[in-house]
């Protein structure tokens, strides 16, 4: 994969996946429930998790289990089904090597395949060795607010529109993700906490895009799982571009700091399942010895298994990022390896 695709060097891993919050007692309680009944152990949650930070509604007790039956645009959700994919770029290979790789491993190729872009970059009107019947993830970084709202970059939106349009397939587009984050530029913390110009920004590039008539785009809103700075004008519910612009609900959640998958994406689940089918757009998992990471994978996969408006994962599945010596690929040890195969041949994630 050419380095078009990666994160920008001068962002370490943890300017990616934010900060560590505050320990949810809750949580960690829920992992030594499931340690004491036989389920797959997972690290107690004893670090920040800022699951109530992300200022989201919150359902009502009374609000039931109700998800989401149908959604997702151009690629659509599949009640009861995951689409499973991943980032993939792996040390001495080639992107196509790195496929087949993974289809020996695994048995099955990625259904989604992810890819990055710089807000100045050309978009791709062809992903080479994309494998038959995979999805792209095209996440294309964004800017200041300021040079988007202004109308300065619409030449530069409608050309990126034409450009996916081309591809003439289904594909989704994650926008400026992690948004609720400080640590990129096209952040509100970094554009005079301003929610509203966010929102702004997303539904120029939408409208832009559907008056270049590029139907066959899915639009993937992606914030991080907390919220740095944790303020109102930070939250979930303030940077929402609206039912009408998003087809899908991204998340960015990592098991850096011993949190649980309830911990990292229950707090978007409940406020979002509801209406939208979800997809978490990038996951991946420390190693801090003997099983931790396969038991992480293994919890994560029941995790998925209990949240039915769950309709795609994408795995950060990669040992080259910039900045952060973790290797977050699949196959670190024959234990991770083998929860990950599992994950990937049940019933749940052959969508």
């Amino acid at each position: 994969m050419r380095s078009a695709h990666r994160a920008p060097r001068r962002l370490t891993r943890r300017h990616l996946l934010g900060l560590g919050g505050i320990a949810a007692a809750g949580v960690a309680g829920l992992a030594v429930q499931q340690l004491r009944s036989g389920q797959a152990p997972a690290e107690a949650n004893t670090s920040p998790g800022r699951a109530a930070a992300s200022g989201a509604p919150s359902p009502s007790a009374a609000a039931g289990p109700q998800v989401v039956a149908k959604g997702g645009g151009t690629v659509p959700y599949r009640p009861g089904r995951t689409i499973l994919g991943s980032y993939l770029a792996l040390e001495g290979k080639a992107f196509t090597e790195s496929i087949a790789l993974r289809r020996r491993q695994t048995g099955r190729d990625q259904r989604i395949v992810h890819v990055f872009y710089d807000w100045t970059d050309t978009l791709p009107a062809r992903i080479a060795g994309l494998p038959a019947g995979a999805t792209p993830l095209v996440s294309w970084r964004g800017s200041a607010y300021s040079d988007i709202t202004s109308g300065g970059s619409d030449a530069r939106i409608a050309r990126a529109a034409r450009q996916l349009k081309r591809q003439g397939r289904p594909l989704l587009l994650r926008w400026g993700w992690e948004m609720n984050g400080d640590w990129y530029p096209w952040g509100a913390a970094r554009n005079d906490k301003d929610p509203g110009a966010y929102v702004e920004c997303w539904r120029r590039i939408h409208d832009i895009f559907a008056e270049e008539k590029a139907k066959n785009v899915s639009w993937v809103w992606s914030p991080n799982w907390n919220s740095a700075p944790v303020a109102g004008w930070n939250s979930f519910e303030a940077l929402y571009p609206g039912d009408r612009y998003v087809d899908w609900v991204g998340v960015s959640g990592y098991n850096l700091h011993r949190e649980t998958p309830d911990a990292l994406f229950g707090p978007i689940y409940r406020a979002f399942s509801a209406r939208k089918p979800l997809m978490i757009t990038e996951v991946g998992s420390m190693d801090r010895g003997g099983r931790t990471k396969a038991d992480w994978i293994t919890l994560f996969a029941q995790w998925v298994e209990a949240h039915p408006a769950v309709g795609g994962v994408v795995w950060f599945d990669t040992d080259t990022h910039p900045g952060y010596a973790e290797k977050w690929r699949i196959d670190t040890d024959a234990d991770s390896l083998a929860a990950y195969v599992a994950m990937a041949k049940s019933v749940r994630f052959s969508g």
